[in-house]
């Protein structure tokens, strides 16, 4: 959700310092790093997924049903969240090099009417203010799911949630949306929002003439091979897909409710799948290129590119793109290293307030152990 910032700032007040002598190989480094994972407070199983100078290594621990043997595999259908908003800055980013439409357009243009509310001041709110997080416009619409939202690890927020999005599809998104009110100029201050993301969904079906869900699975099935993710699931799919737990409910809870156009938050994907993302990442194409080109720069440490966070840890990592993915019952990491070739993937099927911190832990393990590895290789 709404936390990524503070956890990529927490993340670079982590200074890590890599082992000098790897002491196992990296299969059962990984291994270790699952199981040791699942055994902080609340966990029940997780995956990982690692991509490694083309090596690829998956790992999956523990059981998704507390208590009972049900461990995650291949197929399991993992909700990756906000993880979501990086496959839709994929595809803004193909929109841009197909010439589809320009970062600097008005998102008005896309519009079938008038919404004079979307600028400030005469400057309008522009594609690239919804990619980079600086539009000014709130997290979701509508706004009440904001305040439930701000008690996140509260037991009543999953039932809220679906109350509130049972009935609310594109229609109700747009008439909420002539209710924003923008109360600063657009491109200069960071505040997530899922609600930019759905818009560009909605700009991305205006400009192919398709619906999202469409344009999502065909472009990623033919650019990176991935054929199991997907926005809505048939009954047969619904019985992949990972059940998981909610701040500390011992009783498991329900999927994210269905967001409009679900850009922001409601793709559903195998590790394997995931996997294949990774090196998509990696092999950093033109698409991938320019959806990693920074758009806006906070600081010497943080910027931002098509959904995704650019960070700079002079110390281990360097320049690297990340992303966290939460929603009620998961939460899920990936990071693209260029500096080692790496790509981490990490998800576990509960989601509360210390899970991330866990996840963050796992990943810099594993990039310790890399880190390592490099160094005696050289």
């Amino acid at each position: 959700m709404a936390w990524l910032l503070n956890i990529v700032r927490r993340s670079l007040g982590r200074r890590l310092h890599p082992r000098e002598h790897p002491a196992k190989d990296l299969e059962t480094e990984i291994d270790e790093v699952a199981a040791s994972l699942i055994k902080q407070p609340l966990l029940h199983s997780t995956s990982i997924g690692v991509v490694y100078r083309g090596k690829e290594i998956i790992r999956h621990r523990g059981d998704m049903h507390a208590g009972k043997p049900s461990p995650p595999t291949d197929a399991t259908l993992y909700e990756i969240g906000s993880l979501s908003k990086t496959l839709a800055g994929t595809l803004m980013a193909h929109a841009v090099l197909d010439r589809k439409l320009s970062l600097d357009d008005d998102v008005q243009m896309y519009l079938s009417e008038p919404y004079p509310n979307l600028q400030y001041k005469g400057e309008p709110i522009r594609i690239r203010h919804l990619l980079s997080h600086t539009s000014g416009l709130p997290n979701m619409l509508p706004e009440r799911a904001n305040t439930v939202l701000a008690d996140f690890t509260d037991r009543r927020t999953p039932g809220e949630l679906n109350v509130i999005y049972a009935h609310y599809g594109k229609a109700e998104f747009f008439k909420d949306l002539h209710a924003v009110e923008i109360t600063r100029m657009p491109g200069k201050k960071y505040a997530y929002s899922s609600s930019g993301t759905e818009l560009t969904a909605h700009i991305l079906e205006t400009v192919y003439k398709r619906d999202y869900e469409s344009l999502l699975r065909e472009f990623f099935r033919d650019s990176a091979a991935m054929t199991d993710i997907r926005i809505r699931l048939g009954d047969a799919e619904a019985n992949r897909l990972a059940i998981g737990y909610h701040s500390d409910n011992p009783v498991p809870t329900t999927p994210m409710p269905q967001l409009p156009w679900g850009a922001s938050g409601n793709v559903k994907a195998t590790v394997p799948d995931m996997m294949k993302y990774l090196k998509f990442q990696l092999a950093n194409g033109p698409v991938v290129k320019e959806s990693h080109r920074t758009l806006v720069k906070f600081d010497s440490e943080f910027s931002i590119g098509y959904f995704w966070n650019i960070v700079t840890d002079g110390q281990l990592k360097g320049v690297y793109y990340a992303h966290h993915g939460g929603v009620p019952r998961s939460q899920c990491y990936i990071y693209i290293v260029p500096k080692y070739d790496l790509g981490i993937f990490v998800i576990t099927n509960q989601s509360g307030d210390q899970t991330a911190n866990a996840m963050e832990a796992a990943i810099d393990t594993i990039v310790e152990e890399i880190a390592a590895r490099e160094n005696i290789a050289s």
